[in-house]
Formats: structure tokens, sequence, C-alpha cells
């Protein structure tokens, strides 16, 4: 995928490829580097999901560019991402996320927050301004992959208690 990419060259629900042709760019594993890299202030990368599997993705993202108009008039700008659906998943556990749908927010390039799940308008209006006002933080997690170690050092077994 490149930046040049339209709507119509990601295999998308028509809304999805809609929000995306009208307020925003996809994004996926192959170009996530360079989106983050050339991002100004602040951005919302929306990990939709399987609109089947999970029928608010669709609701998120007709709220979407709502959001972006009310944060907009209020002085805080944002800008839009779609996550490509192929390779969301694996995408959105890089930054600690499994819940669908999800709000990525992203400050010049680093992690801010999430915001998952539909919510009532006030609250989402509500939930928005704290994401936006919040520092860059680090993703929620380890970098690492976690895994049991059942041998210490010289090679016995080792236990915690």
């Amino acid at each position: 995928m490149t930046t040049s990419d339209t709507a119509t060259e990601v295999e998308a629900h028509p809304l999805l490829a809609q929000l995306v042709a009208r307020h925003g760019r996809w994004v996926d594993a192959e170009n996530i580097a360079d989106w983050r890299v050339n991002q100004e202030g602040d951005n919302v990368l929306l990990f939709a999901g399987d609109p089947i599997r999970f029928p608010e993705a669709l609701d998120v993202a007709v709220v979407l560019p709502e959001l972006q108009k009310a944060s907009k008039s209020s002085g805080k700008p944002f800008a839009i991402a779609v996550a490509v659906p192929e390779g969301a998943e694996a995408l959105a556990l890089k930054f600690g996320s499994n819940r669908w749908p999800t709000l990525m927010f992203f400050r010049d390039g680093q992690y801010v927050t999430t915001l998952s799940g539909m919510h009532d308008w006030s609250d989402y209006l509500n939930l928005l301004a704290q994401a936006l006002d919040m520092p860059v933080s680090r993703a929620p997690t380890v970098g690492i992959p976690v895994v049991s170690a059942t041998f210490n050092a010289g090679g016995n077994s080792s236990t915690c208690h």
C-alpha cells in the first residue's frame, strides 16, 4: 500500500471505504511507520474490525467524522485514518489493543491512548476531550514476548514459590 491508495483498492465495508475517501486514509502494517513519522498534531486511527462480528464498528465509523467536526470547532482538530481490515488485528495488538471497535489516538506520531466501543454522544465528547488532553504515553504493551520460564540460568527447574 502507498499513501495514494484509494478506498476502492482495499477490501472493506463500503461505509469504511467512504470514511477513508472523505476524511482520511488507510493504514496497515506496511505504511504505519511512515504514517506516524509524517504526523502533525492529533490523529485518530479507527480499528473497526469485522462489522458482522462487531456491528458497533459501523456506528463508530458514522460518528467519527461528527466527533472530528465537534473537536475542530472546540479548537482541538484531529486527522482520521482507518486500519485496513486485513491485518488490523495484528496491528492493533502491537499497540496493546484487543477490543473492537477502537479509536487509537496519536499525537505527532506518538501513542496517546485508546477509546473502545460505542458511546452515547455526550459521553463520547467528554472521552474525546480527555483523550486529546492526555500527554503522549507508552502503548500498553511490554514490547517483548512474555514467556514462562521453567528453567533458571543453571538449567535447573525453578518455580517462584
